[in-house]
């Protein structure tokens, strides 16, 4: 027999519950009076009436003007276990999201934090002009098409440093002299205002 010692009246309930399941306690038969049950599982005999109540309104057992304890019904046994296994395990999925709530709203704060120095970094880089890129897209008739970077001369001719070319879903990080323009390329520069005036007139002047 299991000692659950020092348990709850519910977990008794249970435990005695599943003894008539298992046929260790036999239908019809009686269990032995409270104070012996109080011994065999070291708590109060008022834990053991709360127990057997709980096994009686479930008509499991029956409980005589003598106090005598008659057990009634396995498949109700039954029933109370599986009933139990099921609250048991929807309060389980219950602390389970509970703290998953809890894992997400702590997330959802590190990501605003996050957020936050993103944009006050992106906000102190857009002050920082000379160092603020910009993209220009290659159209196809301009006169760059089909020329190297370095027979451009393009930062002479502009003042703008080449950082990436984006080609389709392709891009190059700080493409070399001799790779050649193409229509639709896209050239990311960095420099001042000024400096990308100039960088879009170059680029956009058409073919002669």
């Amino acid at each position: 027999m299991p000692d659950v010692e020092k348990a709850g009246y519910k977990s008794i309930a249970l435990d005695i519950a599943q003894r008539i399941v298992s046929g260790e306690i036999p239908v019809n038969s009686k269990i032995s009076g409270r104070s012996l049950l109080a011994g065999q599982y070291h708590v109060s005999p008022e834990t053991i009436r709360k127990a057997i109540g709980l096994l009686k309104e479930e008509n499991i057992v029956s409980v005589s003007q003598g106090k005598e304890i008659i057990i009634l019904s396995s498949h109700h046994a039954y029933e109370y276990i599986t009933k139990n296994k099921y609250l048991k395990s929807v309060y389980s999925l219950k602390q389970n999201l509970q703290q998953l709530l809890q894992e997400k709203q702590d997330l959802d704060l590190k990501l605003e934090v996050l957020l936050t120095e993103i944009i006050e970094t992106s906000d102190r880089l857009q002050n920082l002009k000379p160092y603020n890129p910009i993209e220009l897209k290659i159209l196809p008739n301009s006169h760059v098409v089909g020329q190297t970077i370095g027979n451009l001369q393009f930062w002479q001719n502009t003042g703008a440093t080449i950082i990436a070319l984006r080609r389709g879903t392709h891009v190059s990080i700080s493409p070399g002299p001799h790779v050649v323009l193409r229509e639709d390329d896209i050239v990311v520069v960095v420099g001042d205002e000024k400096v990308f005036e100039n960088t879009g007139q170059f680029i956009n002047k058409p073919r002669s």
